[in-house]
């Protein structure tokens, strides 16, 4: 079906909003159903171009639905640009045959669906895979094989092991995959009980985020419609191969083709991304990184015409044969001064500087030369520490004030005096701690802030990691968190702030203290001269450039 003027005028506002090159080629929509190797038959929109030379096809595959705002922001205007563009729903969703597994299932839909591809007599043998989150995933799974017409792949802010996201820290990611399957319950429901599913989401959530067992108390919300939320809480162990279809590391061993990544530097998988770029750069993939201040939800809305416009970019060079997409491999948004960077790789070059725990909160350059006594707190799952911001899905996501947050008796606080100059930190800090527990089952959570000149403290980067419960309550352990890497400078005057508390509920699950359905509080003793906060310094100020 041809568009209409009305949808033609639509895509050109889009094309200018996004601050893209106005419409080329008229295009069609078609509705296409793909086979399966099992019979199930998968639904998906061919948007195909009106031009005597197609630039090659483009696979997105969803989740999430084919209407705005991926049918527009991919489908039409990649169409008006000469490309060919699948975009389907995956298998269980939004007219698409069968039962949706989430991620299990794609490695092999998406290669069934490659496949088809080769048989339409619109396909000219080259391919680009893209899209987001999921849609990431989607591609990762298939790259575990790589068809030997991909030309290209745009991956922004997906995973590619599922299991480190849901239990990467030993603690069940709580808020994010209870509120995700809430989600997918909710998606295809009719318009205004979809509004009020998102509307109440937070109201109705609340009574399965602090109820114990975390699947039986999510039962009264998800009602048997998510039936994986279950299986995920249950398979705790990260060498359980029932995890094995989560898994699409293999991917980044196998894939040749040029990759984009786009990230950011408060989305939940971060460090997903960056193992994404350290793997194909290692191994001579042609692969460009950019990183912005943004969040998981914002990559899609505050970033909508960066993310077009690079897409659209590395698609015209690598499937098209246009000229070249960027000027550097990598670009990386600086926060603390909000500027925009070129560079070469990712990480640049950085020293060490370590910061010791000191008596009285402090934290300094200079080592001690002998002890500093101890500094405690007390973690109560019946009253946890609070999740406030970081790399999460739930309401409180991102940058933000932490003053309150520090001001709990079970957040630890050490912070440095005023900086004389600004310090630029680039990469990832490691906190090496000191801590017994009088009881095993306990976590720790480090964060770290920017405290600027009146006082306010807001997050650059953390790190939550559950504790060995074979260890014996009351011994000293010597744990090591790898917090997540960051590009972020601190202004002269601006104090750099270490916390350390006992957990960060509802972004992950709190640990009940009795290793089953009961509470119980745990005491936290840190040893603060036998503990330090390595900070990777940049040694060299990289190129700033507009933007």
């Amino acid at each position: 079906m041809a568009i209409s003027k009305r949808q033609r005028l639509g895509d050109a506002m889009l094309s200018r909003l996004l601050g893209q090159s106005p419409a080329l080629h008229e295009y069609t929509v078609e509705q296409v159903r793909t086979p399966m190797r099992d019979g199930v038959r998968l639904l998906g929109d061919h948007f195909g171009p009106v031009a005597d030379e197609p630039r090659g096809t483009v696979l997105i595959r969803t989740p999430y639905g084919r209407g705005l705002p991926t049918s527009a922001l991919n489908g039409r205007l990649l169409a008006a640009r000469g490309y060919h563009v699948l975009l389907q729903s995956v298998r269980g969703t939004f007219g698409s045959e069968g039962t949706f597994r989430p991620m299990a299932q794609e490695a092999e839909d998406g290669q069934d669906t490659v496949a088809w591809l080769r048989d339409q007599p619109w396909f000219d043998g080259r391919l680009a895979t893209l899209g987001a989150s999921y849609l990431g995933w989607t591609q990762w799974a298939l790259l575990q094989d790589p068809p030997p017409e991909l030309r290209a792949a745009v991956v922004y802010v997906g995973p590619h092991d599922f299991r480190e996201a849901v239990y990467g820290t030993g603690s069940f990611t709580l808020g994010d995959f209870l509120g995700w399957s809430d989600q997918i319950v909710h998606q295809e429901d009719g318009g205004l009980r979809r509004v009020l599913s998102m509307a109440t989401a937070g109201r109705r959530l609340r009574p399965a985020l602090g109820g114990l067992p975390l699947a039986s108390a999510a039962e009264p919300v998800l009602r048997g419609r998510a039936p994986w939320y279950a299986d995920w809480v249950g398979h705790p162990d990260g060498d359980d191969p029932w995890w094995e279809p989560y898994r699409a590391g293999a991917a980044l061993t196998e894939v040749t083709a040029p990759v984009l990544l786009i990230g950011g530097w408060q989305d939940l998988f971060l460090d997903q991304t960056l193992e994404q770029y350290k793997t194909l750069h290692a191994r001579g993939v042609d692969v460009a990184l950019t990183v912005g201040p943004w969040t998981h939800l914002q990559v899609g809305l505050h970033a909508a015409g960066l993310v077009a416009r690079e897409s659209a970019a590395w698609l015209d060079q690598h499937l098209a044969g246009g000229a070249a997409a960027r000027k550097s491999p990598v670009r990386v948004h600086r926060t603390g001064e909000r500027a925009w960077h070129d560079l070469p790789a990712w990480p640049p070059p950085s020293d060490p500087v370590v910061f010791h725990l000191r008596a009285g909160r402090r934290l300094t350059t200079t080592a001690p030369d002998g002890p500093e006594g101890v500094a405690e707190f007390r973690y109560d799952p019946a009253d946890p520490t609070p999740s406030v911001g970081g790399r999460t899905l739930t309401g409180s996501m991102g940058v933000k004030d932490n003053r309150a947050l520090e001001a709990r008796t079970d957040v630890l606080v050490f912070s440095t005096d005023p900086l004389p100059t600004a310090v630029d930190v680039i990469g990832a800090p490691v906190l090496e701690l000191t801590v017994s527990v009088d009881n095993p089952y306990a976590d720790v959570f480090a964060r770290l802030c920017d405290v600027d000149p009146r006082g306010h403290s807001h997050n650059v980067t953390d790190r939550h990691l559950r504790l060995d419960p074979d260890v014996p309550a009351g011994q000293e352990q010597r744990l090591t968190l790898t917090l997540d890497p960051c590009f972020h400078r601190l202004l002269a005057g601006h104090r750099l702030r270490l916390q350390i508390s006992g957990g960060a509920f509802p972004r992950f699950a709190r640990n009940p203290g009795t290793g089953g359905a009961g509470l119980a509080a745990t005491g936290h003793t840190v040893t603060v001269a036998a503990s330090r906060l390595t900070v990777p310094v940049a040694t060299a100020p990289p190129d700033r450039v507009p933007g």
